[in-house]
């Protein structure tokens, strides 16, 4: 009796202790069940190398790291990707919000001076005729307004002129007038014509003067030479106004139109300011700089500024824009063929938008078309983000290699295959 009690307590023991065993060992699994059903793993990839995939953990055969998991639970109807607040602590992912901004385009340039052709004369001889005396010997010489540059002899208008006197002495006010008018078919100035008038005698010569204060851009006789009638003897470009021909990039197109008021100022003149206009946008680009081209017109009346010298120009006050809505410059993608934006859209999400950007300032740039105001965008750690979400969304899902990751690497070593060779040869099966 007593042998039978203690067989029946070793068997109760040993029923509880498998109990126990099997009961923990369910126990032991039932998390980590739990934790794969709420979080499920669809493959693992290396963070540099997103478009290659693993089935299984392991060291990555690209880089000295651990493969990273993707779960299931990380992607959406909309496309992006989810990146866990931690993940974005380590990117050190900042967003900012779009807002409107008023955007001013200052300009400013370097620019050169140059003459203006608009206020070059060109002094010619008045008829066939002899320099007799030359009063400007050199060119780039300054000369004042009404100041005597050449003195002619005309022998021809001689003949001309004694008949007018003879006609003038017999009353008749109709032959007068016409042989007052042959005078003027000889291109006689009217001066010299009433000097006739006045003497009574012929007036072979006429001195020449400048019509308004400048510099001999051209000097095209010498004294004892002889002149053809509307010959060129003097160029004289005055300084009253000069051009400024200056330089600026396509970005900056808008800030010029015609009429815009600009302020110059050169070191020669520390602390003075010359002012102007824009007078024409030239049509043609620079090919070599892929610049465009204004000519100013800007003011001189002291002639202080010479053909050479260097200025600075800017606006004289910068063009009232209305509000447009903007970003921080650094939020924006450039692929060269489109731009977009990171977009968070909440709960760790973020998404790419394609934009159409606008002109940019003071690190802002506006947005035409894409966003809304207070939309959020990223600033910092896009790029990472963006390529992602740009391989999840382009890349068609691949075959996922099954092999360990220390396996591939083996593999590639011995072979000299590359995992995109795989699947190629993969395809081509």
């Amino acid at each position: 009796m007593k042998t039978t009690h203690q067989f029946s307590l070793l068997a109760a023991i040993i029923v509880a202790a498998g109990t126990g065993y099997f009961t923990g060992k369910a126990a032991h699994h039932e998390p980590a069940a739990g934790v794969q059903a709420e979080r499920k793993v669809l493959y693992w990839y290396d963070p540099m190398m997103p478009d290659q995939r693993f089935d299984k953990p392991g060291k990555s055969p690209f880089m000295d790291m651990e493969l990273v998991p993707r779960y299931a639970d990380e992607a959406t109807n909309e496309g992006g990707v989810t990146v866990s607040a931690r993940q974005q602590q380590n990117l050190g992912i900042k967003t900012a919000a779009a807002e409107r901004k008023a955007l001013g385009f200052p300009f400013t340039a370097f620019a050169t001076v140059t003459t203006d052709e608009r206020r070059v004369q060109t002094v010619s001889a008045s008829a066939n005729g002899l320099v007799e005396k030359l009063y400007v010997k050199a060119p780039g010489q300054f000369v004042k307004s009404n100041e005597p540059l050449v003195q002619l002899w005309i022998p021809e208008w001689t003949a001309a002129q004694q008949e007018y006197l003879a006609v003038r002495k017999l009353g008749d006010a109709a032959l007068a007038a016409a042989a007052r008018e042959r005078l003027q078919l000889q291109f006689m100035p009217q001066e010299v014509i009433r000097l006739v008038e006045r003497t009574g005698r012929p007036q072979a010569r006429i001195t020449v003067r400048a019509k308004e204060a400048g510099f001999i851009n051209k000097l095209e006789t010498r004294e004892g030479a002889q002149v053809a009638a509307t010959a060129p003897l003097f160029e004289v470009a005055s300084l009253q106004s000069v051009w400024l021909v200056i330089d600026y990039p396509q970005s900056q197109a808008q800030a010029l139109q015609v009429g815009s008021e600009v302020i110059a100022r050169s070191d020669s003149w520390p602390g003075e300011n010359f002012h102007g206009r824009v007078s024409e946008l030239l049509p043609a680009m620079e090919t070599t700089t892929r610049t465009l081209k204004a000519r100013i017109v800007l003011d001189n009346p002291q002639a202080r500024l010479k053909p050479g010298m260097y200025l600075t120009v800017k606006l004289a006050s910068l063009q009232p824009r209305a509000a447009v809505l903007a970003i921080p410059e650094e939020a924006l993608i450039e692929t060269g063929s489109e731009s977009r934006v990171l977009v968070a859209t909440g709960e760790g999400h973020f998404r790419p938008v394609k934009v159409v950007a606008g002109a940019s300032q003071d690190g802002w740039v506006e947005i035409k078309e894409g966003l809304n105001e207070g939309d959020k965008v990223v600033t910092s750690g896009q790029f990472l983000i963006d390529s992602e979400a740009s391989l999840r969304s382009a890349l068609v899902p691949e075959k996922i290699v099954e092999k360990p990751a220390a396996q591939v690497m083996s593999h590639e070593h011995d072979h000299g295959h590359s995992i995109s060779d795989m699947h190629d040869m993969e395809g081509m099966q």
